[in-house]
């Protein structure tokens, strides 16, 4: 997993993100639902920061929550930051990425596995590396 340079300022950012991504990751913004890249992605891997190379999530944590967006009961240690986020009517938690602060999206503890959590995520805060950590023929 290769870990990207960051842009000093947000004109950087503008630059090296689509607007999509820039307007989802560094503005706190959302993708539609069920319109996200990565929502039946079924590759072996790790997802990492779409702005950074950061890794997030093991493709092994990934599961279809029926909510429109990509799923995982579990990020990486260390992985995350957590936020309460209180806009739009409601108490909710915020995650962003560690290494570069980049909203990611939230996370809640409806999740149907035993962490209880579901991290609901916009494909475009992901990219998924395929060869990161997973030896041929194992989940």
């Amino acid at each position: 997993m290769n870990k990207k340079t960051m842009p000093a300022d947000e004109a950087g950012w503008r630059k090296l993100l689509t607007p999509e991504q820039y307007r989802i990751l560094r503005e706190k913004g959302t993708e539609p639902p069920f319109t996200g890249e990565y929502l039946h992605a079924e590759g072996d891997g790790t997802f990492a920061c779409a702005a950074c190379g950061n890794p997030l999530f093991s493709s092994d944590a990934k599961f279809d929550s029926g909510t429109g967006w990509p799923s995982f009961d579990e990020a990486i240690p260390g992985a995350i930051e957590y936020h309460t986020d209180t806009t739009h009517g409601m108490v909710r938690t915020e995650i962003t990425c560690a290494r570069c602060g980049s909203h990611l999206g939230h996370v809640f503890d409806d999740g149907p596995t035993e962490s209880g959590k579901r991290y609901c995520i916009n494909s475009a805060c992901l990219n998924l590396d395929e060869a990161a950590d997973k030896p041929s023929g194992d989940k």
